[in-house]
């Protein structure tokens, strides 16, 4: 299995996972917050961002994480392997998010010229972080029931479930104790 999307709330460590992957597999990551934003938290045409994930899921392998449910499943979920879903809990992702924004370093999985900041967009952004469970997932999960009912999902809730999915991994099978 090599091809691998990774969904859930802001701050419950996709993208810190699917670096982590992409090192033990060998597979390249896609981080879709990358391909999304422009310089200045400007958001793209629809269609340029969709030309931009599809060429970056072309390959035979890939670990794409963030959600992006609307824009991006039907493109993704067809060819995706495996879904993992980060049931992180809010607290930690709100905490998480704070520090981050905080520290105000530069990250992996963001483009340059997208610096967090805390000011009135970050507020609105915490308080998608606070409701993401409510608010959003569900419709997150309808749509990936929608397109990618046949995509196995492996449901993963704090760091102690992820280390140890992490240190059951195969390279022929990210799936533990499914090969």
């Amino acid at each position: 299995m090599q091809r691998i999307v990774i969904l859930g709330n802001a701050g419950s460590g996709k993208s810190t996972l699917a670096r982590a992957l992409g090192k033990r597999l060998d597979v390249p990551v896609v981080h879709l917050d990358k391909l999304f934003w422009e310089p200045g938290w400007i958001e793209p045409d629809a269609e340029q961002f969709r030309q931009r994930v599809g060429h970056a899921i072309s390959s035979d392998a890939w670990i794409c994480e963030g959600n992006y449910s609307r824009r991006t499943f039907d493109l993704r979920l067809p060819r995706a392997q495996l879904i993992i879903w980060l049931d992180t809990p809010r607290t930690t992702c709100f905490r998480r998010v704070i520090v981050r924004s905080v520290l105000n370093r530069p990250r992996a999985d963001m483009p340059a010229g997208c610096s967090e900041k805390l000011d009135r967009a970050f507020l609105t952004f915490l308080n998608y972080v606070w409701t993401f469970d409510r608010d959003y997932r569900p419709s997150i999960e309808a749509m990936r029931l929608a397109v990618g009912p046949h995509v196995p999902v492996v449901h993963l809730r704090g760091t102690r479930q992820i280390a140890d999915f992490y240190k059951g991994l195969r390279k022929s099978c990210p799936l533990p104790d499914n090969c």
